[in-house]
């Protein structure tokens, strides 16, 4: 029964550095994790420093929060398979797939733009975006400017500029992307300029 207590405390004893990492690597701070969680700043700062013993009470909704398994947040899980298999996923012709299975940041697709997404429809949102071109010829609106990319040739921009990404017509186009804060939300159409 000894050798399980020594157990269960070399766990907890780690607890504390792991929430106060995952919290930083997830840019949250601990103000907005309270408010995310029910549980007070003070009572998340004294877990972080090992001030406060973990609980399932309070580590059941700090998990939630960061979209995270209970045993990952206390580092009990085993090494997992480490190959993603995600399903693709498929909006405006385009099929991306998720190459990171992790919430945070970055996050990485592949993904294939078709021959005829030759429209520009640029959009707005929060967030930053790093593209390599794998094959084809791409074509990247941003702002005013009219990019057209070969294989090889990458990007980066933050995506509050208007843009939009496709093909120059020429064949389909592959592309890894790189999404980074907040910008693998939902784009959101650009004003028309009148």
């Amino acid at each position: 029964m000894r050798a399980m207590d020594d157990g269960l405390e070399r766990v907890l004893a780690g607890v504390g550095e792991r929430l106060a990492a995952l919290r930083r690597d997830r840019g949250t701070t601990l103000g907005a994790l309270a408010r995310r969680t029910g549980i007070s700043t003070s009572t998340l700062s004294r877990l972080e420093a090992g001030k406060r013993r973990a609980t399932l009470e309070l580590l059941l909704p700090i998990a939630q929060a960061h979209g995270v398994t209970l045993d990952e947040l206390i580092g009990t899980r085993p090494a997992d398979d480490p190959r993603v298999r995600a399903e693709p996923l498929r909006f405006e012709g385009v099929v991306a797939w998720p190459l990171t299975r992790s919430p945070g940041q970055p996050s990485a697709y592949k993904m294939i733009f078709p021959p005829d997404r030759t429209e520009p429809q640029p959009r707005s949102h929060e967030g930053y975006e790093w593209l390599y071109v794998l094959s084809g010829r791409l074509r990247l609106i941003l702002g005013d400017q009219d990019f057209t990319m070969a294989s090889g040739e990458a990007a980066e921009f933050d995506t509050r500029l208007p843009h939009w990404i496709g093909s120059t017509g020429d064949g389909p186009v592959e592309a890894l992307v790189l999404f980074g804060r907040q910008g693998e939300r939902v784009h959101l159409r650009a004003r028309s300029r009148t």
